[in-house]
């Protein structure tokens, strides 16, 4: 039945990406990001969705009339250099053979993300995709936080298999990234029922981040709540709120959660945290050596024994920073690094067109919420390896677009063919 589903989907979006491209980059996200064909049990388990969208996307980019403008915007120039980058050091990569496997999937991402900014060219538009890419981590959301509810906390929650999400750590990230943007969709709610459910979900999505057992998310979190109180307007209230609401977790988990977070104090007795610094010195001493770095999939058994303080103890990156600097040398690193200042900036160049004027409130905490996003996931991810994730992506895509449909380039909204299907009704303008 799932995978019946599934297929009738996938014939029924495809005649509305022939007429608007962005159905399918919008399609291609949910597809990339929430996996539904991993909740299937027949063919649509290993059926190749996204290439089917991918390839229909194209497509219809070749035939659409309607005018594709990629903003140069710093944000944009940067991906586009890092996405070049990454292509030379796959060519001296130490391990070829995972080094353009690993290539071949991050390439497609970066070609999806690009589309999408290509694509999106309404306001509309850019609360589709957020909605979209809210919502597709809000499933898991959703079925983690009542997991976590329903055992009490005594279970670690768990992404869909075979994902890049799968384990309990990497759903952390991605729960941490996109709470924002479940925030944010609570604002957007045309109606009480909606609008109540957008608040169920996104605290669903915080018990399952917490349920998770992940250190690097409560870190992550922590830095966003802090980031939310510095912004706040009522800072007293909200810091208050937040007091109180710590207990509460506390109290709520179980013990072994409590032990699980105590033991960041402990990173000197704790193997798993030392591996993580022997992985870590290995990085830097890759980069040392070789200005390009490693390439994709330079941390193996086999590398280790060359470049790793203690050869036998292997470790995956278990780091952003220290994962790009291994694979892609410091300027890769830089790279980067230097994406996500501009992504921001950006925002911040989003919030200050908006200013006071209400009809582009909107704008400007959807902008705030990236913000916050791009705070979580550079902290959680300081302790996690998802430097290609397709989530942290997709939020710099949203900021970008934000600015390419308010100030570079703005289209009316009004014309039946720039419509999303079933979502523009789900967008109409709310009385000032």
């Amino acid at each position: 039945m799932r995978d019946a589903i599934l297929f009738l989907a996938l014939l029924g979006v495809i005649p509305f990406i022939f007429k608007r491209p962005v159905v399918g980059a919008l399609a291609y996200a949910c597809v990339g990001l929430m996996n539904p064909h991993r909740l299937t049990y027949g063919p649509a388990y290993d059926f190749p969705f996204a290439m089917v969208l991918c390839c229909v996307t194209l497509f219809s980019l070749l035939v659409s009339r309607e005018k594709k403008k990629i903003p140069m915007s710093g944000a944009v120039l940067v991906l586009l250099t890092f996405v070049t980058w990454m292509s030379v050091t796959a060519l001296f990569a130490q391990e070829p053979v995972i080094a353009w496997l690993e290539w071949n999937r991050v390439m497609k991402t970066m070609l999806m993300i690009v589309i999408t900014i290509m694509t999106v060219r309404t306001v509309n538009d850019v609360k589709a995709l957020a909605v979209v890419v809210a919502l597709s981590l809000g499933f898991w959301g959703f079925k983690g936080g009542i997991f976590t509810v329903l055992s009490g906390g005594h279970s670690r929650v768990l992404g869909p298999g075979g994902s890049y999400i799968s384990d309990n750590n990497t759903l952390a990230l991605a729960m941490v990234t996109a709470l924002p943007l479940l925030v944010f969709l609570i604002t957007l709610a045309p109606t009480k029922w909606l609008k109540r459910t957008a608040i169920a979900l996104a605290l669903l999505t915080a018990i399952a981040a917490i349920g998770s057992y992940s250190r690097g998310a409560m870190l992550g979190g922590a830095s966003m709540l802090f980031f939310l109180w510095l912004k706040s307007r009522s800072k007293v209230t909200t810091g208050i709120a937040l007091i109180l609401v710590a207990p509460l977790i506390l109290f709520a988990m179980p013990e072994q959660w409590s032990g699980r977070m105590a033991s960041i104090d402990n990173y000197q007795e704790d193997e798993s945290a030392m591996g993580r610094i022997n992985a870590w010195h290995f990085a830097v001493n890759v980069a040392n050596a070789l200005p390009q770095g490693g390439g994709f999939g330079v941390f193996t058994p086999r590398m280790f024994q060359f470049y790793a303080p203690e050869p036998q103890r292997f470790h995956v990156a278990h780091s952003i920073y220290f994962q790009v600097l291994g694979d892609h040398g410091y300027l890769g690193l830089l790279l980067f690094l230097l994406l996500f200042l501009c992504a921001w900036r950006t925002g911040k160049r989003v919030i200050a067109h908006c200013g006071e004027r209400p009809e582009l409130a909107w704008a400007a905490r959807l902008a705030r919420m990236c913000q916050v996003s791009i705070i979580g996931y550079m902290t959680a991810g300081a302790f996690l390896s998802m430097p290609y994730y397709d989530l942290i992506y997709y939020i710099v895509a949203i900021v970008v677009t934000l600015e390419k449909v308010l100030v570079l380039a703005p289209q009316p909204d009004n014309p039946a063919p720039m419509r999303i299907p079933f979502l523009h009704r789900f967008f109409k303008p709310k009385p000032v």
